[in-house]
């Protein structure tokens, strides 16, 4: 059941994804308006309120920051490494690698400009599409959270998940707040993130049987 909920999870997150991209390659005028309606909106917001953006820059650039996350991911890798649980290791490493790979690739190929401001209160290089703070810190806590112990106290399981939401859904919030990133930005990299932790977790749950392993429904022989 849990694997069956995993792969669906990950198709319909990686399906939307693929929807929104064709949407905003096509500059589809709804999406458009919307996204340069909220960005303005924020941005009137942010450049009066120097604290606020102050510490969203910190929350942005130091806390939420993606080597920030992949430094998490990495460490992850090393405490599972040296227990012996190379599998998730592997796992963990090569997720946070392929997210990076995919982010970027859809940047060059896509090239969407950023919002650009008379008055910036940050500033991002490359292209915009997809978010990659967004897309990283979902893909970084995702996995974090798969590799919680089974019998995890549920108190530790429940403050485990807030953090996760905070970062995740927070980081998405500095970027539109800052005006570096449309919303559609951050959109596409929270569906990218899930779609690519439910596959990495799905693929290790089920890694497939080679054609020598012995029958599931009876010992070997």
């Amino acid at each position: 059941m849990r694997n069956t909920w995993l792969s669906r999870a990950g198709a319909g997150c990686a399906l939307l994804a693929a929807v929104l991209t064709v949407a905003v390659a096509a500059d589809w005028p709804p999406l458009v308006a919307y996204d340069d309606r909220l960005a303005r909106d924020l941005h009137a917001y942010a450049v009066t309120h120097d604290g606020v953006t102050h510490a969203m820059r910190i929350l942005s650039d130091w806390v939420w920051d993606p080597w920030t996350m992949r430094a998490l991911a990495a460490l992850a890798c090393l405490w599972l490494w040296r227990r012996g649980d190379r599998s998730r290791a592997v796992t963990v490493g090569a997720a946070a690698l392929v997210a990076a790979a995919v982010q970027q690739g859809m940047k060059a190929l896509l090239g969407r400009p950023r919002p650009a401001w008379p008055d910036p209160v940050d500033s991002a290089q490359y292209a915009a599409y997809p978010s990659g703070h967004a897309m990283t810190a979902t893909v970084v806590c995702g996995l974090l959270l798969w590799l919680l112990p089974a019998k995890a106290p549920s108190g530790v399981v429940t403050a485990a998940w807030a953090v996760a939401a905070v970062s995740v859904l927070g980081v998405g919030f500095t970027r539109l707040y800052l005006g570096v990133h449309w919303f559609t930005d951050v959109l596409a990299g929270w569906l990218l993130g899930v779609a690519l932790v439910s596959l990495a977790a799905f693929r290790h749950a089920c890694p497939g049987r080679s054609p020598a392993s012995p029958r599931a429904d009876g010992p070997a022989r």
